[in-house]
């Protein structure tokens, strides 16, 4: 069997004129990484290439069908490459465009933006939000978590 690989759609050349309008483009590259699952893709792609497996075991909460179409999104959009391995069964691994591997800083940025400003890794609680003082000086109140009713 011979190796296939999906090579992403060329970019516009740098040379081409731009419409001016930065607003347009902007909303474009945020459409592109929109998406609930597509940074942390991305995320799991930066240091590596993963197989569908791998990645699905180390983003918990996405589905087989969701994975699979933001994989395919990504895709289509030039920033992740898609390989078949010509292998019974067959082996495919994804990896990130030079386009993609280009937002590392931005990725980077992200994380030290919210380390900053208060959203702490999920080490350090990230599932708790940052409390405002409510206004009698105390914490605000969290409401009363339901008993355990196993028999025992």
């Amino acid at each position: 069997m011979k190796k296939l690989t999906i090579e992403p759609a060329a970019p516009p050349a740098a040379s081409e004129p731009c419409n001016g309008d930065l607003s347009a483009q902007f909303h474009r590259a945020l459409s592109v990484l929109a998406g609930k699952w597509k940074g942390d893709i991305l995320w799991q792609l930066v240091e590596r290439k993963r197989r569908f497996g791998e990645l699905r075991q180390a983003i918990p909460g996405v589905t087989q069908h969701m994975l699979t179409t933001q994989l395919r999104d990504l895709e289509a959009n030039g920033l992740v490459k898609r390989t078949v391995y010509p292998e019974v069964p067959p082996r495919v691994e994804y990896e990130m465009t030079p386009s993609a591997k280009a937002l590392k800083p931005v990725f980077d940025e992200l994380y030290r933006w919210a380390q900053e400003h208060g959203f702490p890794t999920s080490a350090q609680g990230a599932a708790q939000p940052k409390s405002e003082p409510s206004g009698d000086g105390g914490v605000p109140e969290t409401p009363p978590r339901k008993a355990d009713r196993r028999a025992g």
